[in-house]
């Protein structure tokens, strides 16, 4: 797959997936909504990972930097 996410894009799922850890694990946000929330934190950090998203070509969104 051709990568689609830019290196703030990265960052930003990444901070987010790490907030949403911490609140559950400091019990600010629990039961089924925490569990939804991990997995979204999950699927952030393993789309940051390999650098694609598969919804950003559903939408024709693309966050890499272009070379012109």
């Amino acid at each position: 797959m051709k990568k689609n996410m830019g290196t703030l894009d990265k960052a930003i799922r990444i901070v987010v997936a790490a907030i949403i850890v911490v609140l559950y694990f400091t019990k600010v946000i629990e039961g089924t909504l925490g569990i939804v929330l991990l997995v979204f934190a999950g699927i952030f950090v393993l789309t940051s990972l390999i650098s694609v998203c598969p919804l950003y070509p559903l939408v024709g969104m693309d966050t890499t930097k272009k070379k012109e």
